[in-house]
């Protein structure tokens, strides 16, 4: 026969004083310890989990098993610290048909919510029986818990099987947005299905239910690979946002690899060694941008490699240990899971508040290694290629906005030139009386109209490249020593058309070198000329690239300066008249000039920065300079 509530006994076999000691200093933020009530609903083989919060209260309340008196479930349940999975026949949650791993080992994660709350009501109920007490961190020293009376054993969501954990007057801050709290939770629980949900119910809000992974973060990623089949089928939600063809832009953002595997030779619990795969699944990317992100003080924040086995968190974020410190890594992300460091067989290696594991385990010392040295500087590569990307959209942008300014140009000369010649015809043949004075002044009016060209034309000329290194590919050595001192003269990167140097040199990649000239300096309505610097050698003569620029200059009607290769002789049509510079190029790509030789290119950076309307550096610096770069 059943005992009234009021005679129940439920024993708790530790000492009084642990759960004062541990219950408020195991965990560190409030989503570690919804976790842990999480994973214990999981292990009941509960379909729906429910987070509700109340003025003064947190609840998780679960439709798992539930707990019997009667059966010594809530004895079990209070034998704290007594390890739950030790053998094969643990391994997955009973009734789960081998379908779920159980997450439990430690026997302590009850002890999560004294971490939120100084008491903790648990209420539950199975085979229509209820049951109840109030777990405190300071028990009683007849180590006997108070009981709850069986009319307030009631709960929110569940009827006939379940459990409710109630954090009253709680600690912690808890945000009353169920969007926050959903996107911390999926964090750091991800084990989300059609045959396990989340809801999530605040005072001031719509309830949330957590039907799948939240896919929402993957269409935050410009990069993302995936390590497994489970995991490939997040790539249908990838979108980088970038205008370039699409099976060109996935090729290089898109990565879908199987699952990471090493072997290791490991002991058991019994000391027996036995070989085993670490085997890595999951799924890593990068954001596109972190700004805007971690809204909330408790929010984890964003960028993060998790660690998880079985489907449980075992360490949020590894990059403080594995990461190099690039500033890259804070668009870096992801989810590993390391269902080896769970084996039952093998040595429990998590920390007891589930926020790490011990470092020195080989699992996870190799595991570290291989985040390290092979998964981050994949991601790192993939962030610059989504940049690269980026950059091209940004530059042909630009481009296309000084293409659309200088259409623009014309036809306000030509409307112009149009208006004014009708205005001054018009003038002559109204006043044909005038004094020549008088004549020329009313056309000079007439004129004045013109400087609202001039502001246009200097808008134009102000966006284009002012200084073009043409160069043959074999003579870059040379080529990028005068790009470098161009900059050391403060002369802009993106002022020069250097089409081996920087991006910002560089142009759009499916705008050519004559297009461009054309566009600008050969069919333009402006008269601004860009300035050539010809980088000549044999080498360059038997080049067709080389050859055409000296051309395409040539026609543009260009100033030009002539750097040459020693062994080689300039011709026409390039300036040979004027006396060039010379500089030693060897087949190795070292670089040396004779004292003369050095002197007029330290003269010819001056003047270039000077003829682009920029301050040079003295002569005494770019020598300096020029002599840390060059053999004399």
């Amino acid at each position: 026969m059943t005992p009234k509530s009021e005679d129940r006994i439920y024993p708790i076999s530790i000492e009084p004083g642990i759960l004062e000691l541990l219950g408020p200093s195991l965990y560190t933020n409030i989503y570690y310890v919804l976790a842990e009530l999480i994973a214990n609903a999981y292990d009941a083989n509960a379909k729906n989990i429910y987070i509700i919060k109340r003025s003064n209260e947190i609840i998780v309340e679960d439709d798992g098993f539930g707990m019997s008196y009667d059966d010594g479930d809530t004895d079990h349940y209070l034998r704290v610290a007594e390890e739950t999975r030790t053998s094969s026949g643990d391994v997955y949650v009973k009734g789960s048909s081998k379908t779920r791993r159980r997450l439990g080992r430690k026997g302590i994660g009850k002890l999560a919510a004294l971490a939120v709350s100084k008491e903790v009501l648990v209420k539950t109920i199975k085979n229509e029986q209820r049951s109840g007490f109030i777990l405190p961190r300071k028990v009683p020293s007849s180590k006997r818990l108070i009981p709850i009376n069986q009319e307030d054993i009631k709960f929110d969501k569940i009827s006939t099987h379940g459990t409710s954990i109630v954090m009253r007057d709680p600690e912690y801050d808890f945000p009353s947005d169920p969007q926050v709290i959903k996107a911390n939770v999926v964090k750091i629980f991800p084990l989300i299905s059609k045959d396990f949900q989340i809801h999530i119910e605040t005072p001031s809000n719509d309830a949330v239910t957590i039907k799948s992974f939240d896919t929402e973060i993957v269409k935050q990623l410009g990069g993302l690979m995936t390590f497994g089949h489970k995991y490939k089928s997040l790539s249908k939600y990838f979108d980088p946002e970038l205008p370039q063809k699409k099976y060109r832009v996935l090729k290089d953002l898109l990565k879908q690899a199987d699952p990471i595997s090493i072997p290791l030779s490991l002991k058991t619990i019994n000391l027996e060694t036995r070989d085993y795969d670490l085997k890595i699944e999951g799924w890593l990317g990068i954001y596109k941008t972190t700004k805007d992100r971690k809204k909330h003080k408790g929010d984890f924040p964003d960028n993060f490699i998790s660690l998880l086995s079985n489907g449980k968190m075992g360490e949020y974020n590894i990059l403080p240990i594995a990461g190099k410190n690039k500033l890259q890594e804070v668009y870096v992300v992801g989810q590993l899971h390391i269902d080896l460091f769970e084996e039952t067989e093998l040595p429990d290696m998590a920390l007891s508040n589930r926020q790490g594991y011990k470092s020195d385990d080989p699992r996870y010392i190799k595991a570290t290694e291989i985040i390290r040295d092979k998964l981050l500087p994949e991601l790192i590569e993939l962030r610059n290629k989504w940049v690269g990307f980026k950059n091209e959209q940004k530059d042909k942008e630009k481009l296309e906005r000084q293409k659309r300014q200088e259409q623009k140009l014309r036809e306000t000369v030509d409307n112009f030139s149009n208006l004014t010649a009708t205005k001054i015809v018009r003038e002559v043949l109204k006043n044909e009386n005038l004094s020549k004075e008088e004549m020329t002044l009313r056309v000079v009016r007439k004129l004045d109209e013109s400087r609202k060209i001039l502001k246009l034309k200097n808008t134009v000329d102000s966006n284009k490249k002012k200084v073009l290194i043409s160069h043959s590919g074999l003579d870059k050595p040379l080529a990028d020593l005068i790009f470098q001192m161009l900059v050391f003269n403060n002369i802009p990167e993106d002022v020069i058309l250097y089409t081996s140097g920087s991006r910002e040199s560089r142009l759009p990649i499916d705008e050519s070198l004559f297009d461009y000239l054309r566009s600008f300096f050969i069919d333009s309505i402006s008269n601004e000329k860009i300035l050539v610097l010809y980088v000549t050698s044999e080498r360059m003569a038997k080049e067709w690239n080389p050859v055409a620029e000296v051309g395409a200059g040539w026609v543009a009607q260009s100033i030009h300066l002539i750097f040459n290769v020693k062994g080689h002789r300039p011709e026409a049509p390039l300036d040979v008249a004027k006396l060039w510079q010379s500089t030693y190029l060897d087949t190795s790509g070292d670089i040396r000039m004779d004292p003369l030789e050095f002197d007029k290119f330290v003269e010819r950076m001056i003047f270039v920065s000077e003829k682009l309307g920029y301050r040079p550096q003295s002569e005494s610096a770019n020598k300096t300079k020029l002599n840390s770069l060059v053999s004399t």
